[in-house]
């Protein structure tokens, strides 16, 4: 029987963190499974950081995943991913968890406040836990394309093909998104998150 995946999804206020948690969710109940999800936003209207629990399996009764049994851990912004990878899945005493990081550094206002120190290297600090880490620039990819606004995209098709379902299930219920009213939209989205599989396979390592 397939277990339950948790999946992580970290970022700042704006970057589409809940966004890629719902379409997660839809694409997870499409294909017959019971999904949890469970949204923090603070400040994120104001850049401030934002999480987002999924969890989907034959059957989930918590939407919120504890410390240490995160499948994958979707960072949108490079120390959100640090600060959340204590989350990741440890696997026979080992790291087993995966992180999908977007390259992108943004300090919340809890840096500029002073509450907290921007870290040197956040996604070396992910990997020197040992956890398989992906990193890739999913901003530069979104400028090419034309529309920052596919991050969230290009995000969710770093992740496709560690889902327990096929990766082209994940990508329609995106594009359905944009069919009906934005064809070109659609087309885009395709585009977006085929180069964000793409992506995810160039940069793996891990400690």
């Amino acid at each position: 029987m397939i277990q339950t995946t948790n999946i992580l999804v970290v970022g700042i206020g704006g970057q589409g963190v809940m966004t890629a948690s719902e379409i997660l969710s839809e694409a997870a109940i499409s294909q017959g499974f019971e999904v949890k999800k469970t949204e923090v936003a603070g400040m994120s209207q104001r850049g401030g950081v934002v999480s987002s629990h999924v969890r989907f399996g034959p059957r989930v009764l918590s939407p919120e995943i504890a410390p240490g049994e995160a499948d994958i851990l979707v960072g949108f912004e490079a120390a959100e991913a640090m600060r959340w990878s204590h989350y990741l899945r440890a696997k026979n005493g080992k790291a087993g968890g995966v992180a999908m990081v977007n390259r992108l550094k943004l300090a919340p206002p809890i840096v500029s406040l002073g509450l907290f120190d921007y870290p040197d290297d956040p996604i070396a600090a992910v990997r020197g836990q040992g956890f398989e880490v992906h990193d890739f620039d999913a901003g530069a990819i979104a400028r090419e394309l034309g529309d920052l606004r596919l991050v969230n995209t290009i995000m969710l098709g770093a992740i496709a093909d560690n889902l327990p379902f096929p990766a082209a299930m994940l990508k329609e219920c995106i594009v359905t998104r944009f069919r009906a009213r934005k064809p070109a939209l659609a087309e885009l989205n395709a585009r977006a998150f085929e180069l964000g599989k793409t992506a995810a396979k160039g940069e793996s390592s891990r400690s």
